[in-house]
């Protein structure tokens, strides 16, 4: 039989961000226990700031009755003509059966112990508190509390709790609030609790309470605000999606209002009062032809009909927020962007001072430079000697996401080159996966020089990432230099640059930083894995190069044919497995008996003497030996009983092969 079932936790309110970091999470967490307690069926999880609930259209009252099978050691072993030995009791003690009622059942290899159990299924009421318990016991938040004189604790105290089964309430208890038929509305509404009857009760009454239980009509109800508020005042409001999400979480009956702040404070960078109030507000900011507007956008979780003092009450609260960064502003102007007080700040233990790190960089930029024949040499010091200054800086003490962005407006103050506070503004491009990269080569080697002693000098010290733990964020460290060379066609070798400028780095173990690196090729490419594998297998670690051979090689290998090509060279891999690769490999074409030889050889000679102007071109020539080499494999005996004529044989495979390898170890591939 199925009935509708309501689970309500009630809660103290939610703090957004880490309940919306475990969101993704939640009804997976829920599901799984459905699926272990066999009662596996579709739900919908809803929430506002004071409740979770789980709703089930459809649940089955009882378990269904099951079967499961037992299966011991060998009857052989068990029984001892015909005596019971201690694996025989063990296995009927395991099944809850006396020895007498084991039986035995033959799968292909003699008779083992075997016994049929019938479980019956349970009422799913005698499993629901259980399983509530284990649900929200296993909800990662982060940072949970205690109240009253419990011992356990949650994100926030727990006051009111529903198990309801249609109309009949589910006994069970949750940090010490019992099961009922008990809920409350919206503070504005009530402060008085209402019950309900049965579970489309609820539903309504929450409604009638003041109470949008919906998350995705909260939101709907946002966007349709938000738009009505665009149109009626001619302005573009900025739809942060993570803001969004956060007022939907923090809202339980949304209304979106428009408020003003001085206009006075639009001379601060428009980076700055957005930042200030998303932080501190949680208000989305308001443009107008293209431009900041001395608007904003609050959303109010308020029930009533005259928002004016609302309105008014937020615009009270925003101005000293915007008059503090304004004074923190006008005082790093004042001051000016320097960078000796980075002498005294510390980076990571072991690795000297901030300043410190600044030098190092100083180093990579400048052996970047000299490999990408960037002449200003004397501007890109001096944006790296200032990149970390701004971290004195008041306003990124207040706001440190604003760093190397409050750099590039008080760089331009000073009136310096615009490459330098360009290169500022981007130095820690990428900061995410679709994130914006540095626009120029000079601000690429800022960004790259920061992430590439990033990776260095924290190996170095030991602070490797590991499992999901990555403090210092080296993994998107080594993405962003591989993104930045891929978008700008930078040509240069990792590889090389780790082991010229290790000299500046005690204790790094230049390979583990190389396979560190290597990994994370893997996240970059949406490739066969194989693919890579064979591209990074022929030793190239030219970061752009790689690229473009793993671009070259990926259509190939998707290619309806490629099971063929692929059967022929590796059969090229297997013949020279043996051979020295790294010998001078001459082949003697007078030493030829068969035309099939004679004509691999010409052809090879051919793509060896062709300047190809792409991966592509010369991958392409190289797959054309194909027929060649299959009358090769057909007609020629490799293993000659002449010596030199063997040799001579193997060593023409072995050209073919590193003429491959050249671009890809193509024996790697797997499809």
């Amino acid at each position: 039989m199925l009935k509708p079932l309501l689970i309500e936790i009630g809660v103290e309110e939610l703090p957004a961000i880490p309940f919306l970091q475990e969101l993704p999470n939640i009804e997976k967490k829920w599901s799984d226990i459905l699926e272990k307690n066999r009662l596996l069926c579709n739900f919908e999880l809803f929430y506002t700031p004071r409740r979770l609930v789980l709703w089930h259209r459809e649940f089955q009252v009882k378990q269904e009755n099951s079967e499961f099978e037992h299966i011991g050691a060998p009857k052989k072993i068990a029984f001892k003509d015909g005596v019971a030995t201690p694996a025989a009791a063990s296995f009927a003690t395991k099944c809850g059966i006396s020895v007498d009622e084991i039986s035995f059942k033959d799968f292909g290899k003699g008779e083992v112990l075997y016994y049929k159990q019938q479980i019956v299924g349970l009422e799913a009421k005698e499993l629901l508190n259980t399983m509530v318990n284990e649900f929200v016991n296993s909800l990662s938040f982060g940072k949970s509390m205690r109240w009253g004189s419990r011992s356990d604790s949650f994100i926030r105290p727990i006051r009111f709790f529903s198990m309801m089964l249609d109309s009949e309430i589910i006994e069970g208890e949750l940090f010490g609030v019992k099961s009922s038929n008990i809920s409350y509305g919206h503070r504005m509404e009530s402060y008085e609790p209402f019950s309900f009857s049965h579970v489309g009760d609820y539903f309504c009454k929450l409604d009638k309470y003041g109470v949008i239980l919906y998350q995705d009509e909260r939101r709907k109800r946002i966007l349709e605000q938000l738009k009505n508020i665009e149109t009626k005042h001619n302005v573009q409001i900025e739809l942060d999606i993570e803001l969004l999400d956060e007022v939907v979480a923090i809202t339980e009956y949304p209304t979106a209002l428009l408020g003003k702040f001085d206009e006075e404070f639009l001379e601060l960078p428009p980076e700055v009062i957005v930042t200030s109030m998303k932080a501190n507000q949680r208000y989305f900011a308001v443009y107008k032809n293209g431009k900041l507007a001395n608007n904003f956008v609050v959303v109010s979780n308020a029930l009533t009909d005259d928002f004016g003092y609302i309105i008014s009450g937020n615009e009270k609260v925003l101005r000293p927020r915007l008059a503090d960064a304004m004074f923190f502003y006008k005082n790093d102007i004042k001051n000016g962007l320097r960078n000796d007080g980075l002498k005294k700040l510390v980076f990571v233990e072991g690795l000297g001072t901030v300043y410190d790190k600044c030098e190092r960089e100083v180093k990579i930029a400048s052996y970047l430079a000299k490999k990408l024949d960037v002449k200003e040499t004397d501007i890109l010091e001096k944006a790296i000697m200032l990149s970390k200054a701004d971290l004195m800086s008041e306003m990124v003490y207040e706001f440190t996401e604003l760093q190397g962005l409050m750099g590039y407006y008080y760089s331009k103050i000073a009136n310096n080159d615009e490459k330098i506070s360009l290169a500022l503004k981007e130095q820690y491009l990428p900061s995410g996966e679709n994130s914006e990269l540095p626009s120029t080569i000079f601000s690429s080697i800022v960004a790259m020089s920061n992430k590439i002693d990033n990776l260095m000098a924290l190996f170095s010290v030991g602070k490797i990432p590991t499992g999901s733990k990555d403090p210092f964020a080296l993994r998107r460290s080594a993405l962003g230099i591989v993104r930045i060379a891929i978008e700008h066609k930078i040509d240069i070798d990792f590889k090389t640059i780790i082991e010229d400028l290790k000299i500046n780095y005690t204790n790094l173990d230049t390979k583990l930083l190389l396979e560190f690196f290597n990994e994370r090729l893997f996240k970059i490419f949406n490739v066969n894995p194989t693919v890579l594998k064979a591209v990074l297998s022929s030793g190239e670690s030219n970061i752009y190069k790689v690229y473009q051979k793993v671009e070259a090689l990926n259509p190939v290998v998707e290619s309806d044919n490629f099971k063929d090509y692929s059967a022929t060279f590796k059969r090229v891999a297997n013949i020279v497995k043996d051979v020295d690769l790294n010998s001078d490999l001459n082949v003697n074409s007078s030493l030829f008996e068969q035309v099939e030889e004679k004509e691999l050889f010409n052809n090879f000679e051919k793509i060896k003497a062709t300047n190809f102007l792409s991966f592509d071109e010369e991958l392409e020539a190289l797959f054309s030996l194909k027929p060649q080499l299959d009358s090769f494999f057909e007609k020629v005996f490799v293993n000659h009983e002449d010596e030199k004529i063997k040799m001579n044989r193997k060593n023409l495979i072995a050209q073919v092969y590193l003429g491959f390898r050249n671009i890809a170890d193509i024996k790697e591939i797997t499809i």
